[in-house]
């Protein structure tokens, strides 16, 4: 899949498979997955389909004022969690076929998922200590690597 470096913007090819792996952006070498990454249709599909990490994704709008509130407190457990859970967000104003699909009625929408399935959804801008609730559930969720 591409993925947008968060840090310079620059598009970069990434597995599925690696996305609980220190990955490097190829232009400017800062780690892809210590901040949210913008991701589109097809990157959300195959996020959840194939990646082995935990998925956390952020339905947003630019318009929306929670969803801008949020959004410091998501990449704050980006940051926290980078290499355990991918967060990304997916604007609904640039993909609404996407929010459609996905049933996504109010934003900021955070939906988990893990090797193909939804472990969970809620709607809302969260507190921190709310979010952190989230990620350790999904985090208790994953099967034992052995």
């Amino acid at each position: 899949m591409e993925i947008k470096c968060p840090h310079c913007a620059r598009r970069n090819r990434v597995s599925a498979t690696r996305l609980n792996h220190v990955v490097n952006c190829g232009h400017c070498h800062a780690p892809l997955f210590n901040a949210p990454v913008d991701i589109d249709a097809a990157a959300l599909q195959e996020l959840q389909q194939s990646s082995t990490a935990p998925v956390l994704v952020d339905y947003w709008a630019p318009w929306c004022g929670p969803c801008r509130s949020f959004a410091p407190t998501f990449s704050a457990s980006a940051a926290r969690h980078a290499g355990a859970v991918v967060f990304a967000k997916l604007d609904t104003e640039a993909h609404p076929a996407v929010a459609q699909r996905e049933q996504i009625r109010s934003i900021p929408t955070l939906a988990g998922y893990l090797q193909g399935q939804e472990l969970m959804r809620i709607s809302g801008a969260l507190p921190a200590s709310e979010l952190e609730r989230l990620v350790q559930q999904m985090l208790a969720a994953r099967p034992n690597r052995t």
